[in-house]
């Protein structure tokens, strides 16, 4: 809770809280201070400034982002958000997806993708070598967290580009395969009356924007 109410947080960040639900997120992975976490697809940075107050200035986050997304839309307020005193422990990784870490990260703690691997698919990101480099970077018993925009039973990954969606089964598909085992699921982002068939990337969403149904995967390493 005091991670959600700093003061100092932007009333930008505030207001998308409603949709994203960042209490329940940081408690269901039990981000705790002094962990060392990462974030792929970090974009402007929402969600790396949460987990950087939650891990606190004896922690460290690893924010990525690939070349595409800082060009496309991320570097201005990414890097304005890195200036923020509260960003100081997060170390900006500019990495393709299948090359996320360097050799010396090591023994994070927790790697987050959220509302993100969807976009990895249209963007031909060669996902089994990002999955196996998040393996990599893991200590035994670290977590990888995927959350993101449910897609209609039956749709696999080809809803990934034109409603921003993918299917749960094909997440946990690919991430298994990666050696990874499905530890718990949470429901504070479902949506039973999402009717999935509708584009819920930030700037298409309009007043529907953090209603779409989202599953909420907690893996690990074993």
């Amino acid at each position: 809770r005091a991670v959600i109410d700093a003061p100092d947080r932007s009333a930008d960040d505030k207001a998308l809280d409603a949709g994203r639900h960042p209490g329940e997120l940081l408690a269901f992975y039990g981000v705790k201070p002094g962990m060392k976490v990462a974030e792929l697809g970090a974009g402007g940075g929402y969600t790396s400034e949460l987990l950087a107050r939650a891990v606190g200035p004896t922690g460290k986050v690893y924010a990525q982002n690939s070349e595409f997304i800082l060009k496309r839309f991320a570097e201005k307020p990414w890097s304005e958000r890195l200036s923020k005193p509260i960003m100081k422990n997060v170390v900006r990784l500019g990495r393709p997806f299948d090359d996320s870490f360097s050799a010396d990260v090591t023994g994070l703690d927790e790697v987050f993708v959220v509302i993100f691997y969807h976009d990895t698919v249209w963007q031909k990101v060669d996902r089994a070598k990002m999955n196996a480099a998040v393996f990599r970077a893991l200590k035994k018993g670290g977590v990888y967290a995927v959350i993101d925009h449910s897609a209609k039973a039956g749709s696999g990954a080809n809803d990934t580009e034109t409603f921003h969606r993918i299917e749960e089964s094909v997440v946990k598909d690919e991430v298994e395969k990666a050696g990874f085992k499905l530890d718990s699921e949470a429901s504070f982002l479902k949506n039973p009356n999402d009717t999935r068939d509708w584009n819920d990337s930030p700037k298409a969403a309009g007043d529907k924007r953090g209603t779409s149904d989202r599953f909420v995967l907690k893996f690990v390493k074993p």
